[in-house]
């Protein structure tokens, strides 16, 4: 699927001014943003999704232009065919797993879910290994069993393109590694393109097809690594060419903008996401 992103925008914080001035276009199913922290990339991603507004610019996924501030368009998050998963997972804490997989496809005014709706969030408590926790609450479950559950709500509304912010950077080294391969085989069997944001080199090595380089802001080169010279042996993005991808980069970057962070806030049937 091709996604063109062309947006500007700029932001003042702690007395300081940030200025994202981000151009790529890549058809890839599998494209990492990556960068130092601070360079721009949720910001990147916040702005696909519709969570953020840029001054100006364009975002087209597929056929769908999402973003034209000369033609006057900006559709509602709701309203994007896109799937999100957040770096802290950003489940309601009162509602149940089952609960927090269907808000996608619930609507507010009903008190049951339609009978779509609730067969595929059985179908997708299965897929995740997650049938037997669908009565619990997100604090009771493992980092690893909560990244499931974000990721089968972004699922649920079968999108065009999951986007995924840092997804295992919360996560212990030993689950990490299971992580991607799940995510492998999420994309494989959901069809579903991919578009990742990180600051770790292992996760360019395991997902990408296209990189994207964000750096201050700016992109930096955009790198087609699905064949020679970047690939080694095992079909993985090679130390060699991460080094070169990270050439003059620093990694450690600017202190970065304060992130929004999510509350969810419940008043008899009506959810209302917060963002502070």
């Amino acid at each position: 699927m091709r996604i063109q992103v062309d947006i500007h925008k700029t932001l003042r914080s702690n007395g300081r001014d940030f200025t994202l001035d981000v151009k790529f276009a890549c058809d890839d199913d599998l494209v990492v943003v990556f960068g130092p922290s601070g360079a721009g990339k949720t910001l990147t991603l916040r702005a696909i999704a519709g969570l953020e507004k840029p001054d100006y610019g364009r975002i087209v996924v597929g056929d769908k232009v999402l973003f034209d501030s000369m033609a006057g368009i900006n559709v509602r998050a709701n309203e994007r065919a896109v799937g999100y998963l957040f770096q802290d997972y950003a489940l309601f804490p009162h509602l149940s797993i089952e609960e927090n997989i269907a808000f996608g496809v619930r609507r507010w005014w009903e008190h049951r879910l339609t009978a779509d709706a609730a067969r595929r969030v059985a179908e997708l408590l299965d897929l995740f290994e997650l049938r037997g926790l669908n009565k619990t609450y997100p604090a009771q479950l493992s980092g690893g069993q909560r990244q499931r559950v974000a990721l089968a709500r972004a699922l649920i509304r079968r999108p065009d393109v999951l986007l995924l912010d840092e997804p295992f950077a919360a996560l212990d080294p030993l689950l990490r590694g299971r992580m991607r391969a799940e995510l492998a085989a999420i994309r494989t069997m959901f069809k579903v393109p991919m578009l990742a944001i990180t600051h770790d080199p292992e996760d360019v090595s395991v997902l990408a097809e296209t990189v994207v380089v964000l750096n201050q802001g700016r992109v930096e080169k955009v790198v087609d690594v699905k064949r020679a010279p970047y690939r080694d042996g095992e079909g993985r993005v090679s130390e060699e060419s991460i080094r070169e991808l990270l050439m003059g980069m620093d990694m450690a970057g600017p202190p970065p903008l304060p992130r929004k962070t999510i509350r969810a806030v419940s008043k008899k049937n009506l959810f209302i996401v917060i963002y502070v």
